[in-house]
């Protein structure tokens, strides 16, 4: 192999397989001498990449952690799995699937050459998954593109469909994307309309990043996941619904622990002992989904507020205490 670029490429590819490389085998497998392996590994040094050699008859090399990252080389197979678990992980709004993780498939599926493309979506096209999120399915497709439009400040087309079936056409200045663990919103400024709206990506449709470019404005109030707690709150009360619940409980169990098993638009425990913790937030659920929620935890927990959550617990504790049937 004589270009020297994509040479260097490959060796760094090989590098960061977490293991010890002799340098007889990097030369077998970039096909030239272990002399020239020498060089191009001081060349990635050179270009921060901080590579480990060890002592011995035959030699090794290995990629250790450094102070920062370098960019990450990733083949043609494993280029492919990531962007298929990231978007099956997008799609179906799966706890843990951030903003940051679809802006990292935004930026993957961008540099993808279209071979890669396909693979992907036939992949993901022929696989069907077990299990899903608690919402609407949608197309991370349609993430992707409002994340790219919202890093780059780009306005944003889109076509949108209302609770009422209402269809519209939107330009907008993308804010963020926000997940409450269910659904994903995006939070942005309505051009026409001339103030800041949320919106349901399982509503949205045909989005387009037109490439004019935005200064960014400053939110009424908070951050984005602050303003989309007002926004489904006013949404409620102008809709007749009742009012985001407040939920109190408390459990037997450090608040790590809690946290870990809670969505984390529920919010984070605070400790009040070594083994017990509090939780006090707003949301906007029923009863019914919260309720569920906590059981999951799998600890003892007890609920203050609302009286509604209460009645529904001790409903489905009975109701689940029949299915068993009495005790032999």
């Amino acid at each position: 192999m004589t270009d020297t670029p994509a040479r260097l490429l490959q060796l760094l590819s090989l590098l960061q397989t977490p293991r010890e490389w002799p340098g007889s085998e990097l030369a077998d497998r970039l096909d030239v001498s272990r002399r020239t392996v020498r060089r191009d590994i001081d060349r990635l040094r050179d270009l921060g990449y901080p590579v480990q050699a060890t002592m011995g008859a035959e030699g090794g090399y290995r990629l250790v952690a450094g102070k920062a990252m370098p960019p990450l080389v990733l083949d043609d197979e494993e280029a492919v799995a990531i962007a298929v678990g990231l978007r099956a992980g997008a799609g179906h709004a799966v706890e843990g699937i951030e903003e940051a993780s679809v802006r990292a498939l935004a930026k993957l599926e961008q540099v993808l050459p279209s071979r890669l493309r396909h693979q992907v979506s036939a992949l993901q096209a022929a696989t069907v998954p077990l299990t899903s999120g608690d919402g609407a399915s949608i197309d991370p497709q349609t993430l992707t593109v409002m994340a790219g439009a919202a890093a780059g400040q780009e306005r944003l087309r889109f076509a949108y469909r209302s609770g009422d079936g209402t269809a519209t056409k939107r330009l907008v200045e993308p804010h963020r994307l926000v997940s409450t663990g269910r659904r994903w919103y995006l939070v942005a400024y309505d051009i026409d309309r001339e103030d800041w709206r949320t919106f349901r990506v399982d509503r949205v449709s045909e989005p387009f990043a037109t490439g004019a470019r935005f200064v960014p404005r400053g939110l009424p109030t908070g951050n984005a996941a602050d303003f989309l707690r007002q926004s489904m709150k006013a949404l409620s009360g102008a809709a007749g619904r009742d009012e985001p619940i407040r939920l109190v409980a408390t459990f037997e169990a450090p608040a790590a622990f809690v946290a870990a098993r809670l969505p984390h638009a529920m919010g984070v425990p605070v400790a009040t002992g070594e083994n017990t913790c509090r939780l006090e937030v707003e949301l906007a659920d029923s009863p019914e989904w919260v309720g569920l929620r906590l059981a999951l935890v799998d600890c003892e927990f007890t609920v203050e507020e609302p009286p509604a959550l209460v009645e529904y617990l001790a409903s489905l504790g009975a109701r689940i205490g029949r299915a068993v049937g009495p005790a032999a």
